[in-house]
């Protein structure tokens, strides 16, 4: 699915950047982590880096011109995929962005936030003499709304270069880059490693060493609105050491992994490639890259080796003796990205759209023996779930008006069918999505969803991966339970939530015998789907796994 790429706002006080170089060009394979141009702002010229995979299908600004922020630069998406209608609903000019017209909206929200006459004033705060920048949250993504500071790599006190890393931030697509587009001293932390902070919150201050940064913080708050209370004056009364000692806390809160050698160069790395060495404790300063100019890629992280004199010298983990018997403990973890988004979404879907559920049960026997039978000659091995997504897919294309999505003002009726897969990893919940599974096998259901179910697990699912679901399978029989209410998945209509298979008692031609039972419960959104809709694909569908050579046809 192709993906809209916007220019950034890559310092407080830009307003366009001028792509300086393309460093790739239309047909091009992109990875995350890929820097895609050079871009020079109104502070200095940095790099563009994707969080996008794909291919690059258009490029709309050429170099040396200009763009204002939130203007398209580009679109990725998969090789051969028709842009035309995106190009027309952003309505692309002569140089690829619209610039005035981007400009003139992003500009717009800044004058209608707040009545000039509520506006704190700041002619009483003078800060022309004050050399330092205030640093804020760049918007990285198309979608991004919030970042979290995954790590800070300089501390207080640090000087800066153009060009610097001094953070990385995990955004709802991918952890990223923050560099310095400021020389000097990192005079203030305003975000704590862990911690998120809104598009163009204040994160730092850099500038001249000894510079009144607390005034300029406060012209800041006062210009944006905000309360003039800040962290700033919280610690302005502490004493000289104190302070010092904190900055060194803070500098122990940064991972072993490192973007420096010891020469103190830049080691060049993909944000992924770095979060999966972090992940699996290698030191990423060790690892030789195979990238672009000797970049180090996820491929690199994959494949490195450590010496045998380095893993005898891993540190082994420490004994820690058994809490006391009736002590009371517990710990606490920041919410990722990951979670932060599920619970938004959910929480949304919950509470907008009116759910109701529909439950039936269905005989699995059946099913069961052309299980058996299937296995023995599939290419893979058919699972329940595979047999339950094919008949799914087979069931919505019957029923169209299930496989919709409540878009306001009109309701959506998609022709194609697109499963999303429920699958639990660490952080929560991802839904990798299984494309026209109403025109595949079996065997390449099969096939499809071990592959996507891996990626899963391993962090490699990409957004081509997760986008696009035009209905939802939530699957828990494997953990042995029998019945269970989804919430929906937006932008679907519905969800399907299946239970496991269980051995009981049921009534056939008046006779009780041992039976194989499976029940599933529809919820629906009622704005979109009523309950004859979908009770008839339920119906469907029982049938279809009641019988199912029906869904071989």
């Amino acid at each position: 699915m192709a993906e809209i790429i916007r220019m950034p706002k890559m310092s407080d006080t830009m307003e366009e950047g001028v792509i300086a170089a393309w460093l790739k060009k239309v047909g091009d394979t992109v990875k995350p982590g890929d820097i895609l141009a050079e871009v020079e702002t109104d502070k200095a010229t940095m790099e563009l880096e994707s969080y996008e995979e794909g291919v690059l299908l258009y490029i709309g600004v050429q170099e040396k011109d200009a763009v204002a922020v939130n203007g398209v630069i580009a679109i990725i998406g998969e090789k051969g995929e028709n842009i035309d209608k995106i190009l027309k609903d952003i309505e692309v000019g002569g140089s690829g962005a619209s610039t005035t017209e981007v400009k003139e909206e992003v500009e717009k929200p800044k004058s209608e936030k707040k009545p000039a006459d509520k506006t704190p004033s700041t002619d009483n705060i003078d800060v022309s003499g004050i050399n330092a920048t205030v640093i804020t949250m760049p918007k990285m993504s198309d979608t991004m709304t919030e970042g979290t500071i995954a790590s800070w790599l300089k501390k207080v006190g640090d000087s800066v270069k153009s060009g610097d890393i001094i953070a990385e931030v995990e955004t709802d697509k991918a952890t990223m880059e923050l560099e310095s587009y400021e020389d000097g001293t990192l005079l203030y932390i305003g975000v704590e490693a862990g911690d998120s902070v809104a598009v163009d919150g204040v994160i730092a201050i850099i500038g001249e060493k000894g510079s009144d940064f607390e005034k300029l913080l406060k012209a800041h708050q006062s210009k944006s609105g905000t309360e003039s209370s800040s962290p700033v004056e919280e610690k302005k009364d502490a004493p000289a050491e104190e302070t010092k000692k904190e900055d060194v806390s803070k500098a122990t809160e940064i991972p072993t992994t490192t973007v420096s050698n010891a020469e103190g160069g830049r080691v060049k790395a993909s944000p992924l490639a770095k979060k999966m060495a972090s992940e699996k404790g290698i030191d990423i300063t060790l690892v030789k890259g195979s990238g672009e100019g000797g970049r180090i890629v996820k491929r690199d992280v994959e494949n490195y080796t450590p010496s045998v004199a380095q893993t005898a010298a891993a540190p082994t983990a420490m004994a820690t003796s058994a809490p006391v018997v009736g002590q009371e403990s517990f710990r606490e973890e920041k919410v990722s990205q990951m979670r932060k988004v599920i619970a938004k979404r959910l929480a949304e879907s919950k509470f907008s759209a009116p759910h109701f559920y529909l439950t039936m049960e269905i005989n699995m026997d059946k099913a069961i023996e052309a299980r058996n039978s299937m296995n023995e000659v599939a290419p893979v091995k058919i699972s329940f779930n595979d047999m339950v997504i094919k008949a799914t897919a087979a069931a919505l294309r019957q029923h169209p008006k299930v496989n919709s999505s409540w878009l306001g003002e009109k309701i959506r009726y998609n022709d194609h069918i697109h499963i999303g897969m429920a699958v639990a990893v660490e952080e929560g919940l991802l839904v990798p999505v299984i494309r026209f599974a109403d025109s595949k096998s079996l065997s390449q259901i099969s096939n499809e969803a071990k592959t996507l179910g891996a990626k899963a697990k391993n962090k490699e699912l990409q957004p081509k991966d997760w986008e696009g679901n035009t209905f939802t399978i939530s699957n828990l029989g494997m953990f042995g339970i029998e019945e269970f209410t989804a919430i929906i998945n937006p932008p679907d209509a519905c969800i399907l939530a299946v239970g496991g298979i269980k051995e009981t008692v049921v009534v056939k031609n008046g006779q009780m015998q041992v039976g194989n039972v499976m029940k599933v419960t529809l919820s629906c959104d009622h704005r979109v789907v009523d309950g004859a809709v979908g009770s008839a694909f339920l119906k469907t569908l029982k049938g279809l796994l009641e019988d199912p050579v029906r869904i071989l046809i």
